[in-house]
């Protein structure tokens, strides 16, 4: 299938998934589409596996949280976001390391404290690695941390390599 990208969510100076100077991180891009729902892009690399050549399933689970829990800043005018309540992850094959890797996130119901989503990492040959369901509460950033969007270098990287739209 493929999404029309209509927006592109900011990365961070030291987050895990985003942080663009975490030298352990996994640099991934978060992508908004027309129907909703988030695409994230990212590459593993050595360091992010378990066994030899294999993406380790809590960076895989970490993907996946990281991608339905954004999700929900596109459902909102104000910067709305998602504490992980529970996420549950199915493994469904092996994933490999050193190929761009896609993780595509949804909103499946929403109340006014807290909202559920789902999400699926997909390969590079089209085949879903995992999937997983979690529950978020829903809170303005500044509850959950004090958050200096400056230090942190909280900003859309805009780049010639985004895609105006994504093949899944």
């Amino acid at each position: 299938m493929k999404y029309k990208i209509t927006g592109k969510q900011p990365n961070s100076k030291m987050c895990l998934v985003c942080g663009m100077k975490n030298r352990f991180g996994l640099k991934s891009f978060f992508y908004e589409t027309e129907t909703k729902e988030l695409i994230a892009i990212f590459k593993p690399r050595e360091e992010h596996q378990s066994y030899p050549n294999r993406l380790h399933g809590g960076i895989a689970t970490a993907m996946l949280d990281e991608t339905i829990g954004r999700a929900i800043l596109m459902h909102h005018n104000k910067e709305i976001w998602g504490v992980t309540v529970e996420i549950k992850t199915r493994f469904k094959k092996a994933i490999a390391l050193d190929s761009e890797l896609k993780v595509i996130g949804r909103i499946t119901r929403e109340g006014s404290r807290f909202f559920e989503g789902t999400g699926e990492l997909i390969m590079s040959n089209g085949e879903i690695g995992a999937t997983a369901e979690g529950k978020y509460l829903k809170l303005p950033l500044d509850e959950i941390s004090d958050f200096d969007r400056e230090e942190n270098e909280w900003r859309v990287i805009h780049s010639e390599d985004d895609p105006e739209s994504i093949d899944i």
